[in-house]
Formats: C-alpha cells, sequence, structure tokens
C-alpha cells in the first residue's frame, strides 16, 4: 500500500480562489444538477454519478446519482487526482490500484470498483472539482461514451456560471435599491429646507408686493415640492418592497447563518469525535444582510479548526452584529493545538507551510490563506488569538 498523498495542484491558491468566487452555498444548490448526474450514469452504463466540487480540505459532491453523500474530506478522493491535469482520469479496478484499495468506499459498502472522472474547467481554465461515474463492477467505457461525458462536464460549469452571474446580479441590484434609499432621504433634507426658505421670502415678498420676485419663489417652491414628492415615492415603493420582500436566496439572517453552519461542518465534527457549536450572541434576528463570500469565509476557518482540534475537542462559532455600523463579528474558537506568536506571524503573513491535522488529515495549507484574502476583499478584518497548545481564536469583522 502506498501511503503518499496527490500531489498539490501547481495553481492551487489561484484554483481555490476560483471555486470560492463562485461562492457556492453547498446546502442550496442540491437539485439544480440532478438531470446532468442522472444523463451521465445513463451514457456511461453505471449505477453512480456524482459532481463534485474541491475546496481547500473537502470534497462537496453537488449533486448525485445512485450514491447518497454530501461530503468526503479531500484526503480520501479519487477526484484530487482529476483536478491535477486536464485530461480524464480512468481506475479500472480499484482492488488493484495501492492509491484506493483499502478505502472505506472499496472495502465496504457500496465496494466501488471502476471510476471514470472529467475535471470540471473554467473557462479562464482552472480545474475546481470533477464529473464522475463510478461501478461496483468491472466496466469499460467507448471513446465515443467519453466524448459525451466531457460535454456533460462542460454543461456542469455552464451552469455553474449561469448560477454565478445570476448571484452577482442580484447582489448588484440590491445594492442599487439601498443607494436609491439613502439617495432618497439625503434628498429630502435640503430640498425641504429649501422650501421652507421660498415660503417665508414669498410671505415677506406678498407684504412688500414685489411681484417678479413672488414669481421666482414660486417656480423654486413648485420644483422642490416635485423633487421631494418624487423622492418620497421613491423611498415609499422601496420601504412598501422591503415590507413585502421575503428574504432573498442572496441574503442570510443571523439564524439563517447558523442553521447553514450547523448542517455543512457538523458531519467534519462528528467524524472526528468533536463538540461543534453554532450560537448567536445578541438579539438581531431577522435582520437581513448580504450572504457575498460568508460561507467561504467561515467555512474555511471552521474547517481548519476542526483539522487542528483533537478527538473529544471543542470548536465553537459565534455569531454577533454590531450596530449602528452593521458590522457581522464572527469569532472560530477551538482548543485544539494552537499556535506560538511566530506561527501566527507567519500565517498572517501567509508564509506558513503545510501541516497534517491532529487526525493526520492531509494539509494542503491553503485554508486560512484563502480567507484572508476572502475578508480583505471585502473590506473586512482578521484578528488571531492563540497559544501552544491552549488552542486558538480567530475573529473576522466583515462590514455589512
Amino acid at each position: 500500500m502506498s501511503d503518499s498523498p496527490a500531489p498539490i495542484p501547481n495553481n492551487e491558491f489561484e484554483r481555490a480562489l476560483k471555486l470560492s468566487e463562485y461562492d457556492i452555498d453547498y446546502s442550496e444548490i442540491h437539485g439544480k444538477l440532478d438531470d446532468l448526474t442522472k444523463l451521465a450514469a445513463h451514457v456511461a452504463g453505471t449505477p453512480i454519478s456524482l459532481i463534485n466540487l474541491l475546496d481547500t480540505t473537502t470534497q462537496w459532491t453537488v449533486s448525485n446519482f445512485g450514491l447518497d453523500i454530501q461530503q468526503t474530506p479531500r484526503e480520501d478522493t479519487v477526484c484530487q487526482y482529476v483536478v491535477l491535469d486536464d485530461e480524464a482520469v480512468e481506475v479500472e479496478d480499484m482492488t488493484e490500484d495501492d492509491r484506493f484499495k483499502f478505502k472505506d468506499y472499496v472495502t465496504d459498502d457500496p465496494h466501488i470498483r471502476y471510476y471514470f472522472g472529467v475535471p470540471l474547467k473554467t473557462p479562464d481554465g482552472h480545474r475546481i472539482g470533477a464529473m464522475c461515474v463510478m461501478d461496483t463492477d468491472e466496466h469499460e467505457l467507448s471513446p465515443e461514451k467519453e466524448a459525451f461525458l466531457k460535454i456533460i462536464a462542460n454543461e456542469v460549469i455552464t451552469r455553474i456560471e449561469y448560477e454565478h452571474k445570476l448571484k452577482l446580479m442580484r447582489h448588484n441590484v440590491d445594492e442599487l435599491k439601498e443607494i436609491q434609499r439613502k439617495v432618497s432621504h439625503d434628498i429630502r433634507g435640503p430640498i425641504g429646507g429649501i422650501i421652507g426658505i421660498a415660503e417665508i421670502l414669498r410671505d415677506q415678498a406678498e407684504e412688500s408686493k414685489m411681484d417678479e420676485f413672488m414669481q421666482l419663489l414660486e417656480l423654486i417652491n413648485k420644483g422642490g415640492r416635485s423633487v421631494l414628492d418624487l423622492a418620497d415615492e421613491i423611498l415609499s415603493n422601496y420601504e412598501e418592497q422591503t415590507s413585502q420582500t421575503k428574504l432573498q436566496k442572496n441574503q442570510l439572517t443571523l439564524e439563517v447563518l447558523q442553521k447553514k453552519l450547523e448542517d455543512l461542518y457538523k458531519p467534519q465534527a462528528i467524524n472526528k469525535s468533536i463538540s461543534y457549536q453554532v450560537e448567536i450572541n445578541n438579539g438581531h434576528q431577522g435582520l437581513a444582510f448580504p450572504k457575498h463570500k460568508l460561507l467561504q469565509i467561515l467555512g474555511n476557518l471552521i474547517s481548519n479548526a476542526i483539522k487542528f482540534t483533537p478527538e473529544k475537542g471543542q470548536v465553537k462559532v459565534g455569531l454577533d452584529i454590531k450596530k449602528p455600523d452593521l458590522e457581522l463579528i464572527a469569532t472560530v474558537k477551538d482548543n485544539g493545538v494552537g499556535m506560538t506568536k511566530d506561527q501566527i506571524d507567519m500565517v498572517m503573513s501567509d508564509q506558513a507551510k503545510s501541516t497534517e491535522g491532529t487526525g493526520n488529515e492531509r494539509g494542503f495549507g491553503f485554508g486560512f490563506k484563502l480567507a484572508k484574502h476572502l475578508v480583505e476583499s471585502v473590506k473586512g478584518s482578521l484578528h488571531i488569538e492563540s497559544k501552544k497548545g491552549s488552542g486558538t481564536q480567530i475573529t473576522v469583522n466583515i462590514p455589512l
């Protein structure tokens, strides 16, 4: 048996960054690609087909046919080899391959024997995952079927791109609505003041019988009122839309974010017998805010915390909103191996090297770096408190 891990792609950080830019919510994407996994299994004649996306530590199965699975540690997967090259990867007999023959999915149910995986390649050349078909028996694919599977894989990327562009459009619309609200409020104050002054001067002009001056002031008054009416109309429309609109797909509340973080990362904690909790620290429940990159940031930090916490340890996530600035404050705290000051300095300067986790998990060395990059991209801040042997707490502040 060979214990040598798969080599890390030369462009691993750029590859992981590209996946994070799609800002995929792994708890919501299920169902949107199921027709493609079913089609791939039908074309290949296999009982199993999966669409997998690989982040820095985890393989997320975003669509499955014939095998109920949601996530797998990246170091245990076959698809980690697919993202190394543009060519498809075929394993004719997993039971004879030293890399996989002792894996649980080979020795136990579902007893996978055959694997064929096609890289999911973005338009700019990054391989963010794989579409694969598998069989529990011997199997053979003709060149024509392999070509069909590559076409289906291209369609997977097309749909991911489409969903991403829709998400960006929704995000931009929300920003425009917020600008609309602020402009409406900003207009009302000064215009209202101008109208008030014009009315006072008009009354004085009437007493002095200054006809021309009165006409000019009347024009100012009418013009100001028309702008003020427009501002009131814009503002009332905005407030009506806000009161009637349910939580949008590109929005979260603290409760929704709490539920997503629990559902997505509790399986990793349970797999390592770690106590994992996500708590809300204040009463700002129900307040909607943009989802933009939050799941990617917190997900990488939580996966890292689980990785460096021993069995029976604890990982706690705290969520808070600071007013009046509307700033999300998230803490990820563990009682794991901790870091020295020198190690913290290296991590913050992006000089840290990959290390194995407490359960010998494969270290790819990009999770924290990616989270830090994403925090900075949304104009947030990140702070580390840690002591060797006493755990780590990472605090993230993100303006909403």
